[in-house]
């Protein structure tokens, strides 16, 4: 290990003895070279940086649209429920059966568009982790 950390020091050590001897005009054009390149990384940073800020702020956003999402599937099932209670305390003519698909087919309904949400936000979610993966 030792061997090894001293080879790297020499080999530093060699790099900047070539710096040392180069003429003036090469030691600024790798300073400017170096310059460039921190300049291109800070720009690339700053860009990174905003990206994320975006994708915090558009994550908060859709966990809120999701919470609004569920609140409004809770609220259409206890209102759901209310109406089962009035009707069961009102004879009609529709048969237990007949509630009790309606009652199936607008939990499904329900269930399926919440089900295309989560889809459609994991797509959206996967878009913006491959965008900031890109960037």
């Amino acid at each position: 290990e030792v061997q090894k950390l001293n080879q790297q020091l020499e080999e530093k050590n060699g790099e900047i003895q070539q710096m040392i001897n180069q003429p003036p005009y090469e030691k600024e054009r790798e300073i400017l070279r170096l310059q460039k390149s921190l300049a291109e990384r800070e720009k690339a940073q700053a860009t990174s940086d905003v990206l994320c800020r975006s994708l915090t702020d558009e994550t908060h956003q859709l966990q809120r649209k999701l919470a609004s999402t569920a609140e409004m599937c809770q609220h259409l099932a206890k209102c759901l429920e209310e109406k089962q209670r009035k009707e069961k305390g009102n004879s009609d003519d529709r048969t237990p059966t007949e509630k009790s698909n309606q009652v199936f087919l607008l939990l499904l309904y329900n269930e399926t568009s919440l089900q295309a949400l989560i889809c459609n936000l994991q797509d959206e979610n996967r878009m913006l982790k491959q965008k900031v993966a890109h960037v």
